[in-house]
């Protein structure tokens, strides 16, 4: 079967992002000497992050926050207890 169908059939089951980083793997040299099971786990792992991506994405949409926080905007005078280093060690995660 040529690759091309193959990429098709993955968009049409719902495979949008085993099917990018198949087309990706194509275009990379270097990962045509991975082992089968090697590339086979990279399409799973995109596939998976392409999920969660979406799936976050539809969540924060449907949330419809009225502003946007950041980081930079945290009022450490409130009285909340907000230890600005502690705060800083999480937004590096």
């Amino acid at each position: 079967m040529p690759l091309q169908t193959t990429i098709e059939r993955l968009r049409e089951m719902r495979l949008r992002g085993m099917a990018d980083a198949l087309v990706r793997q194509q275009q990379q040299p270097e990962l045509q000497s991975l082992s089968f099971e090697e590339r086979l786990e990279l399409l799973v792992d995109q596939e998976w992050l392409d999920r969660q991506n979406r799936r976050l994405a539809r969540l924060l949409k449907e949330v419809k926050f009225r502003v946007a926080a950041c980081m930079e905007d945290v009022d450490y005078q409130h009285p909340r207890g907000l230890d600005r280093t502690v705060m800083r060690s999480l937004a590096a995660c």
